[in-house]
């Protein structure tokens, strides 16, 4: 007997700053793969929701707060803190242009088009590393998903990001009582006592039940008043 499997199906495949992308459907999904690594997939967006609802969370009652989310992705993160009235400012910081391409005129956009159609949504395209160092903007929020983690990054240049020179810029663009929420595949204690060593308080991690394996986790630290 023979048994039949998906072949996924290239949609898209350009050359960006920092390597190969490609867009693909497998089945029902879409996929983005960044230099043959999967990054992710329109499978299910729990971890993105999370992302955005514990640093909102962790916000209490502050009034209209600014988002900055790194990384589009596939826009689970970006179509959850549209959704939400309570967020002020939406900023998205994508390296990639192929990946916005994507959304504003490609298949992506089934997740995303009312969210970039909202008034409150500005897409910057930069590199999230040097928009956290050069910017004069400040938020109340970070929400950062442009890695697989603290230690599995998509590219070597986004080391830096969790080092503790990388997490005092992110501080830097952060309002006092402001939230830092960076998404993991899997836990990391190191990067929570570096996020504690540089100053953040209340540093946590949430888990999302995954259906087998290590859980992918929100880690979270609140910068001083």
């Amino acid at each position: 007997m023979s048994t039949t499997y998906d072949i996924p199906e290239v949609l898209d495949r350009r050359e960006g700053p920092h390597g190969e992308v490609v867009l693909r459907r497998h089945g029902s999904l879409l996929q983005i793969i960044a230099n043959g690594c999967f990054l992710m997939d329109t499978s299910d967006g729990r971890s993105e929701r999370l992302l955005v609802d514990a640093a909102l969370d962790a916000l209490g009652d502050r009034d209209a707060p600014h988002v900055l989310i790194g990384g589009l992705g596939v826009g689970f993160s970006l179509a959850h803190a549209a959704a939400n009235s309570r967020w002020g400012r939406i900023t998205v910081v994508e390296r990639e242009s192929a990946v916005i391409d994507w959304h504003r005129h490609g298949p992506l956009g089934e997740l995303s088009r009312a969210a970039l159609a909202d008034p409150r949504t500005r897409i910057v395209e930069a590199d999230l590393v040097e928009y956290v160092n050069e910017t004069s903007a400040t938020f109340d929020a970070l929400c950062l998903d442009i890695d697989n983690g603290p230690g599995w990054t998509v590219t070597e240049g986004n080391d830096g990001l969790y080092s503790p020179t990388g997490l005092a810029s992110c501080a830097r663009v952060l309002r006092p009582g402001g939230v830092l929420a960076v998404w993991s595949a899997e836990p990391s204690a190191d990067f929570e006592e570096t996020l504690g060593n540089v100053g953040f308080q209340q540093v946590r991690t949430e888990e999302i039940p995954v259906a087998r394996g290590v859980p992918d986790v929100v880690h979270l630290g609140i910068r001083p008043e």
